[in-house]
Protein backbone atom coordinates (compact mmCIF):
# COMPACT_ATOMS: atom_id res chain seq x y z
CA UNK A 1 0.00 0.00 0.00
CA UNK A 2 2.92 2.33 0.77
CA UNK A 3 4.09 2.22 -2.87
CA UNK A 4 0.72 2.27 -4.61
CA UNK A 5 0.76 4.61 -7.61
CA UNK A 6 -1.99 6.82 -9.02
CA UNK A 7 -2.36 4.42 -11.95
CA UNK A 8 -2.99 1.52 -9.56
CA UNK A 9 -5.56 3.58 -7.67
CA UNK A 10 -7.37 4.47 -10.92
CA UNK A 11 -7.33 0.79 -11.97
CA UNK A 12 -8.87 -0.17 -8.61
CA UNK A 13 -11.59 2.46 -9.05
CA UNK A 14 -12.34 1.12 -12.53
CA UNK A 15 -12.60 -2.44 -11.20
CA UNK A 16 -15.02 -1.18 -8.51
CA UNK A 17 -16.98 0.63 -11.26
CA UNK A 18 -16.58 3.99 -9.52
CA UNK A 19 -16.39 7.27 -11.44
CA UNK A 20 -13.27 9.23 -10.33
CA UNK A 21 -15.01 12.49 -11.27
CA UNK A 22 -17.52 11.95 -8.45
CA UNK A 23 -14.74 11.55 -5.86
CA UNK A 24 -12.22 13.88 -4.26
CA UNK A 25 -8.84 13.65 -5.98
CA UNK A 26 -6.97 12.83 -2.75
CA UNK A 27 -6.70 9.12 -1.86
CA UNK A 28 -5.94 7.56 1.55
CA UNK A 29 -3.81 4.43 1.19
CA UNK A 30 -4.18 2.55 4.49
CA UNK A 31 -1.83 -0.02 5.98
CA UNK A 32 -1.81 -1.67 9.41
CA UNK A 33 1.00 -0.37 11.60
CA UNK A 34 3.03 -2.67 13.87
CA UNK A 35 1.03 -1.58 16.97
CA UNK A 36 -2.45 -1.99 15.41
CA UNK A 37 -3.75 -4.53 17.93
CA UNK A 38 -7.46 -4.78 18.69
CA UNK A 39 -8.85 -4.13 22.16
CA UNK A 40 -6.14 -1.68 23.23
CA UNK A 41 -8.11 1.43 22.29
CA UNK A 42 -11.55 2.53 23.45
CA UNK A 43 -13.86 4.94 21.66
CA UNK A 44 -16.10 7.29 23.60
CA UNK A 45 -19.00 9.09 21.92
CA UNK A 46 -19.34 12.61 23.34
CA UNK A 47 -22.14 15.13 23.02
CA UNK A 48 -21.05 18.65 21.92
CA UNK A 49 -21.12 19.99 25.49
CA UNK A 50 -18.66 17.35 26.70
CA UNK A 51 -16.40 17.93 23.67
CA UNK A 52 -16.33 21.60 24.61
CA UNK A 53 -15.31 20.65 28.17
CA UNK A 54 -12.28 18.72 26.90
CA UNK A 55 -11.37 21.36 24.31
CA UNK A 56 -11.42 23.96 27.11
CA UNK A 57 -8.85 21.87 28.99
CA UNK A 58 -11.22 20.54 31.67
CA UNK A 59 -11.30 16.90 32.74
CA UNK A 60 -13.89 14.16 32.50
CA UNK A 61 -13.67 11.56 35.26
CA UNK A 62 -14.83 7.94 35.34
CA UNK A 63 -16.12 7.05 38.82
CA UNK A 64 -17.19 3.82 40.47
CA UNK A 65 -15.83 1.14 42.75
CA UNK A 66 -15.30 -2.45 41.57
CA UNK A 67 -18.85 -3.57 42.37
CA UNK A 68 -20.47 -0.50 40.76
CA UNK A 69 -21.44 0.26 37.16
CA UNK A 70 -19.06 2.95 35.85
CA UNK A 71 -20.30 6.49 35.30
CA UNK A 72 -18.56 9.43 33.61
CA UNK A 73 -18.68 12.84 35.26
CA UNK A 74 -18.02 16.34 34.00
CA UNK A 75 -17.80 19.19 36.52
CA UNK A 76 -21.60 19.35 36.88
CA UNK A 77 -23.22 16.32 35.17
CA UNK A 78 -23.23 12.51 35.45
CA UNK A 79 -23.54 10.01 32.59
CA UNK A 80 -24.14 6.26 32.47
CA UNK A 81 -21.55 4.43 30.34
CA UNK A 82 -22.77 1.60 28.12
CA UNK A 83 -20.95 -0.38 25.42
CA UNK A 84 -22.61 -0.09 22.00
CA UNK A 85 -21.62 -2.65 19.35
CA UNK A 86 -21.33 -1.64 15.72
CA UNK A 87 -21.40 -3.83 12.60
CA UNK A 88 -18.71 -1.63 11.00
CA UNK A 89 -15.04 -1.98 11.90
CA UNK A 90 -13.87 1.35 13.35
CA UNK A 91 -10.27 2.22 12.43
CA UNK A 92 -8.00 4.66 14.30
CA UNK A 93 -5.89 6.60 11.81
CA UNK A 94 -3.63 9.32 13.34
CA UNK A 95 -3.62 12.50 11.27
CA UNK A 96 -6.48 11.28 9.09
CA UNK A 97 -8.01 14.13 7.07
CA UNK A 98 -11.78 14.40 6.68
CA UNK A 99 -13.41 15.26 3.31
CA UNK A 100 -14.05 18.80 4.63
CA UNK A 101 -10.36 19.26 5.44
CA UNK A 102 -9.33 17.89 2.05
CA UNK A 103 -11.76 20.25 0.32
CA UNK A 104 -10.27 23.18 2.19
CA UNK A 105 -6.72 22.08 1.36
CA UNK A 106 -6.71 21.75 -2.43
CA UNK A 107 -2.93 21.51 -2.45
CA UNK A 108 -3.07 18.28 -0.42
CA UNK A 109 -1.10 15.38 -1.83
CA UNK A 110 -2.97 13.26 -4.35
CA UNK A 111 -2.08 10.06 -2.49
CA UNK A 112 -1.91 10.09 1.33
CA UNK A 113 -0.24 7.09 2.96
CA UNK A 114 -1.70 6.45 6.44
CA UNK A 115 -1.02 3.77 9.03
CA UNK A 116 -3.84 2.26 11.09
CA UNK A 117 -2.93 2.49 14.79
CA UNK A 118 -5.82 0.40 16.11
CA UNK A 119 -9.39 -0.76 15.54
CA UNK A 120 -12.58 -1.46 17.47
CA UNK A 121 -15.98 -3.09 16.95
CA UNK A 122 -17.71 -1.11 19.72
CA UNK A 123 -17.68 2.22 21.53
CA UNK A 124 -18.81 3.68 24.86
CA UNK A 125 -22.15 5.46 24.66
CA UNK A 126 -23.04 8.07 27.28
CA UNK A 127 -26.52 8.73 28.63
CA UNK A 128 -27.30 11.51 31.12
CA UNK A 129 -28.39 9.96 34.43
CA UNK A 130 -29.29 10.95 37.95
CA UNK A 131 -26.23 11.26 40.19
CA UNK A 132 -25.94 8.30 42.59
CA UNK A 133 -25.98 10.31 45.81
CA UNK A 134 -27.62 7.94 48.32
CA UNK A 135 -24.20 6.57 49.26
CA UNK A 136 -23.10 10.08 50.31
CA UNK A 137 -25.56 10.26 53.19
CA UNK A 138 -24.91 6.61 54.07
CA UNK A 139 -21.16 7.22 54.43
CA UNK A 140 -21.62 10.36 56.54
CA UNK A 141 -24.26 8.68 58.73
CA UNK A 142 -21.74 6.01 59.75
CA UNK A 143 -20.36 8.53 62.22
CA UNK A 144 -22.71 11.49 62.85
CA UNK A 145 -21.29 14.38 64.86
CA UNK A 146 -22.66 14.48 68.41
CA UNK A 147 -20.89 17.63 69.56
CA UNK A 148 -17.46 18.63 70.89
CA UNK A 149 -17.91 16.82 74.22
CA UNK A 150 -18.90 13.47 72.73
CA UNK A 151 -16.75 10.58 73.92
CA UNK A 152 -17.98 8.55 70.95
CA UNK A 153 -16.41 11.03 68.53
CA UNK A 154 -13.00 10.68 70.19
CA UNK A 155 -13.04 6.86 70.18
CA UNK A 156 -14.85 6.23 66.85
CA UNK A 157 -13.15 3.85 64.42
CA UNK A 158 -15.29 4.93 61.45
CA UNK A 159 -13.66 6.75 58.54
CA UNK A 160 -14.08 10.48 58.13
CA UNK A 161 -14.30 11.95 54.66
CA UNK A 162 -12.72 14.97 52.97
CA UNK A 163 -14.04 16.45 49.70
CA UNK A 164 -11.38 14.44 47.81
CA UNK A 165 -12.48 11.21 49.54
CA UNK A 166 -16.10 11.80 48.54
CA UNK A 167 -15.11 12.60 44.94
CA UNK A 168 -13.38 9.22 44.72
CA UNK A 169 -16.26 7.28 46.34
CA UNK A 170 -19.48 8.92 45.08
CA UNK A 171 -20.71 8.45 41.51
CA UNK A 172 -21.61 12.05 40.82
CA UNK A 173 -19.98 15.23 39.53
CA UNK A 174 -18.23 17.61 41.90
CA UNK A 175 -21.00 20.24 41.67
CA UNK A 176 -23.72 17.62 42.27
CA UNK A 177 -21.85 16.29 45.33
CA UNK A 178 -21.27 19.77 46.80
CA UNK A 179 -24.94 20.68 46.20
CA UNK A 180 -26.11 17.47 47.90
CA UNK A 181 -23.86 18.21 50.91
CA UNK A 182 -25.80 21.47 51.24
CA UNK A 183 -29.16 19.69 50.84
CA UNK A 184 -28.38 17.24 53.67
CA UNK A 185 -26.98 20.09 55.85
CA UNK A 186 -23.49 18.59 56.11
CA UNK A 187 -20.77 20.80 57.56
CA UNK A 188 -16.99 20.73 57.56
CA UNK A 189 -15.41 20.01 60.94
CA UNK A 190 -11.61 19.96 61.06
CA UNK A 191 -11.50 19.45 57.29
CA UNK A 192 -13.94 16.51 57.24
CA UNK A 193 -17.56 16.52 56.05
CA UNK A 194 -19.94 15.56 58.86
CA UNK A 195 -23.70 15.28 59.40
CA UNK A 196 -24.96 16.32 62.80
CA UNK A 197 -26.55 13.66 64.96
CA UNK A 198 -30.29 14.46 64.89
CA UNK A 199 -30.58 14.83 68.69
CA UNK A 200 -27.59 17.21 68.75
CA UNK A 201 -29.09 19.17 65.83
CA UNK A 202 -32.37 19.53 67.73
CA UNK A 203 -30.47 20.63 70.84
CA UNK A 204 -28.76 23.41 68.82
CA UNK A 205 -32.04 24.44 67.17
CA UNK A 206 -33.74 24.53 70.56
CA UNK A 207 -31.04 26.89 71.91
CA UNK A 208 -31.63 29.24 68.97
CA UNK A 209 -35.47 29.18 69.11
CA UNK A 210 -35.47 29.71 72.89
CA UNK A 211 -33.15 32.70 72.49
CA UNK A 212 -35.41 34.15 69.76
CA UNK A 213 -38.37 33.75 72.13
CA UNK A 214 -36.63 35.27 75.17
CA UNK A 215 -35.33 38.25 73.15
CA UNK A 216 -38.69 38.67 71.32
CA UNK A 217 -36.87 38.88 67.97
CA UNK A 218 -39.05 38.61 64.85
CA UNK A 219 -38.49 35.24 63.14
CA UNK A 220 -37.66 37.16 59.97
CA UNK A 221 -34.75 39.09 61.57
CA UNK A 222 -32.50 37.02 63.84
CA UNK A 223 -29.08 38.70 64.34
CA UNK A 224 -26.04 36.44 63.89
CA UNK A 225 -23.69 38.39 66.19
CA UNK A 226 -26.13 38.41 69.11
CA UNK A 227 -26.76 34.64 68.71
CA UNK A 228 -23.04 33.87 68.74
CA UNK A 229 -22.50 36.15 71.74
CA UNK A 230 -25.36 34.66 73.79
CA UNK A 231 -24.93 30.99 72.85
CA UNK A 232 -21.15 30.80 72.34
CA UNK A 233 -20.65 29.67 75.93
CA UNK A 234 -23.03 26.71 75.44
CA UNK A 235 -21.91 25.40 72.02
CA UNK A 236 -19.11 26.11 69.49
CA UNK A 237 -19.82 29.32 67.59
CA UNK A 238 -19.40 27.56 64.22
CA UNK A 239 -22.15 25.08 65.22
CA UNK A 240 -24.53 27.93 66.13
CA UNK A 241 -23.84 29.55 62.74
CA UNK A 242 -24.29 26.20 60.97
CA UNK A 243 -27.73 25.66 62.54
CA UNK A 244 -28.76 29.19 61.52
CA UNK A 245 -27.60 28.48 57.95
CA UNK A 246 -29.48 25.15 57.94
CA UNK A 247 -32.75 26.53 59.28
CA UNK A 248 -32.63 30.11 58.07
CA UNK A 249 -31.97 32.31 55.05
CA UNK A 250 -28.93 34.55 55.48
CA UNK A 251 -29.04 38.22 54.44
CA UNK A 252 -27.23 41.48 55.24
CA UNK A 253 -29.03 44.62 56.40
CA UNK A 254 -27.14 47.85 57.09
CA UNK A 255 -23.84 45.95 57.31
CA UNK A 256 -25.12 43.39 59.86
CA UNK A 257 -25.83 39.70 59.16
CA UNK A 258 -29.36 38.44 59.90
CA UNK A 259 -31.30 35.22 59.33
CA UNK A 260 -34.92 34.77 58.32
CA UNK A 261 -35.93 31.50 59.98
CA UNK A 262 -37.53 28.92 57.65
CA UNK A 263 -40.88 28.02 59.18
CA UNK A 264 -41.51 24.90 57.06
CA UNK A 265 -38.11 23.36 57.84
CA UNK A 266 -38.35 24.01 61.59
CA UNK A 267 -41.89 22.55 61.69
CA UNK A 268 -40.70 19.52 59.70
CA UNK A 269 -37.73 18.85 62.03
CA UNK A 270 -40.00 19.17 65.08
CA UNK A 271 -42.41 16.62 63.56
CA UNK A 272 -39.52 14.21 62.94
CA UNK A 273 -38.45 14.55 66.57
CA UNK A 274 -42.00 13.72 67.75
CA UNK A 275 -42.51 10.82 65.31
CA UNK A 276 -39.14 9.08 65.53
CA UNK A 277 -39.93 7.30 68.80
CA UNK A 278 -43.46 6.15 67.86
CA UNK A 279 -44.43 3.37 65.44
CA UNK A 280 -47.72 5.15 64.70
CA UNK A 281 -49.27 8.28 66.14
CA UNK A 282 -52.96 9.19 66.35
CA UNK A 283 -53.19 11.94 63.70
CA UNK A 284 -55.36 14.44 65.58
CA UNK A 285 -53.30 14.04 68.79
CA UNK A 286 -50.09 14.43 66.81
CA UNK A 287 -51.29 17.62 65.11
CA UNK A 288 -52.15 19.11 68.49
CA UNK A 289 -48.80 18.21 70.13
CA UNK A 290 -46.90 19.28 67.00
CA UNK A 291 -48.44 22.78 66.95
CA UNK A 292 -47.67 23.19 70.67
CA UNK A 293 -44.03 22.13 70.11
CA UNK A 294 -43.03 24.64 67.42
CA UNK A 295 -41.88 28.23 68.21
CA UNK A 296 -44.62 30.76 68.79
CA UNK A 297 -45.72 32.42 65.57
CA UNK A 298 -45.20 29.32 63.42
CA UNK A 299 -48.05 27.30 61.91
CA UNK A 300 -47.82 23.56 61.30
CA UNK A 301 -49.32 22.01 58.15
CA UNK A 302 -49.29 18.40 56.95
CA UNK A 303 -47.88 19.43 53.56
CA UNK A 304 -44.65 20.35 55.40
CA UNK A 305 -44.09 16.62 55.93
CA UNK A 306 -43.91 15.49 52.28
CA UNK A 307 -41.33 12.73 51.92
CA UNK A 308 -40.97 12.51 55.73
CA UNK A 309 -44.25 11.10 57.10
CA UNK A 310 -47.31 9.32 55.75
CA UNK A 311 -50.91 9.59 56.90
CA UNK A 312 -52.98 6.38 57.01
CA UNK A 313 -56.52 7.51 56.24
CA UNK A 314 -57.91 3.95 56.23
CA UNK A 315 -57.28 3.34 59.93
CA UNK A 316 -59.79 4.49 62.56
CA UNK A 317 -58.77 6.86 64.04
CA UNK A 318 -56.44 8.12 61.31
CA UNK A 319 -52.74 7.70 62.09
CA UNK A 320 -49.42 9.15 60.95
CA UNK A 321 -46.00 7.46 60.89
CA UNK A 322 -42.44 8.30 59.87
CA UNK A 323 -41.45 7.32 56.32
CA UNK A 324 -38.37 9.15 55.07
CA UNK A 325 -37.67 9.22 51.34
CA UNK A 326 -33.90 9.10 52.01
CA UNK A 327 -34.33 5.66 53.65
CA UNK A 328 -35.84 4.16 50.47
CA UNK A 329 -33.78 2.38 47.74
CA UNK A 330 -32.16 4.46 44.98
CA UNK A 331 -32.96 2.01 42.15
CA UNK A 332 -36.33 2.73 40.46
CA UNK A 333 -37.76 -0.82 40.57
CA UNK A 334 -36.53 -1.44 44.13
CA UNK A 335 -38.07 1.88 45.23
CA UNK A 336 -41.49 0.92 43.84
CA UNK A 337 -41.20 -2.59 45.34
CA UNK A 338 -40.47 -1.06 48.73
CA UNK A 339 -43.39 1.42 48.50
CA UNK A 340 -45.88 -1.24 47.39
CA UNK A 341 -44.62 -3.42 50.26
CA UNK A 342 -45.58 -0.63 52.69
CA UNK A 343 -48.93 0.11 51.09
CA UNK A 344 -50.70 -1.90 48.40
CA UNK A 345 -52.52 1.03 46.72
CA UNK A 346 -51.33 4.64 46.53
CA UNK A 347 -52.95 7.83 45.29
CA UNK A 348 -50.74 9.98 43.08
CA UNK A 349 -50.72 12.73 45.75
CA UNK A 350 -49.37 10.33 48.41
CA UNK A 351 -46.76 8.57 46.27
CA UNK A 352 -45.37 11.65 44.45
CA UNK A 353 -43.06 12.86 47.29
CA UNK A 354 -41.53 9.36 47.44
CA UNK A 355 -40.72 9.03 43.72
CA UNK A 356 -40.16 12.64 42.59
CA UNK A 357 -36.39 12.33 43.02
CA UNK A 358 -36.35 9.34 40.61
CA UNK A 359 -37.48 11.48 37.66
CA UNK A 360 -34.77 11.77 35.03
CA UNK A 361 -34.29 14.96 33.02
CA UNK A 362 -37.64 16.01 31.44
CA UNK A 363 -39.37 12.92 32.95
CA UNK A 364 -42.63 13.32 34.88
CA UNK A 365 -44.05 11.46 37.86
CA UNK A 366 -46.89 10.34 35.57
CA UNK A 367 -44.41 8.69 33.18
CA UNK A 368 -42.76 6.84 36.09
CA UNK A 369 -46.13 5.60 37.35
CA UNK A 370 -47.09 4.40 33.86
CA UNK A 371 -43.89 2.36 33.68
CA UNK A 372 -43.77 0.87 37.19
CA UNK A 373 -47.39 0.82 38.42
CA UNK A 374 -50.89 -0.14 37.31
CA UNK A 375 -53.78 2.33 37.67
CA UNK A 376 -57.30 1.49 38.82
CA UNK A 377 -60.26 3.28 40.39
CA UNK A 378 -61.18 2.85 44.07
CA UNK A 379 -64.29 4.64 45.38
CA UNK A 380 -64.03 7.13 42.52
CA UNK A 381 -60.34 7.88 43.19
CA UNK A 382 -57.49 6.81 40.87
CA UNK A 383 -54.99 4.61 42.73
CA UNK A 384 -51.79 2.80 41.74
CA UNK A 385 -50.62 -0.67 42.65
CA UNK A 386 -47.67 -2.84 41.65
CA UNK A 387 -47.32 -4.28 38.14
CA UNK A 388 -45.64 -7.37 39.61
CA UNK A 389 -46.33 -9.55 42.68
CA UNK A 390 -44.68 -8.24 45.85
CA UNK A 391 -43.12 -10.98 47.94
Amino acid sequence: AATRSRAEVDATLQTAKLNPAELLPAVHCLSFGPQAGGGECCLLQLEPGLCAELEAGRSLVIRGEKDEHAVLCSKDKTYDMKIADTSNMLLFVPGCKTPEELNADLSSCNIIHSQIAGFSKNYWELRRCRPKLKKLRKLLMEDPYEGPDSQKDQTSTFSKYTTEDLLSLIQASEEEILHQLQVIDACKIEGYWRILDFDYEMKLLNHVTQLIDSESWPLSKVPLCACLEELGSLEPREMIEHILLSYGRKYVDDGEVFFEMREDKICRATAQMLLQNAVKFNLSEFEEVWQQSVPEGMTTRLDQLQGLALVDKTSRPETIFLLKVEDLPEDNQERFNSLFGIREKWTEVDITPYIQDLCAEKQTVGALLTKYARASMLNGVKVYNSRRPIS
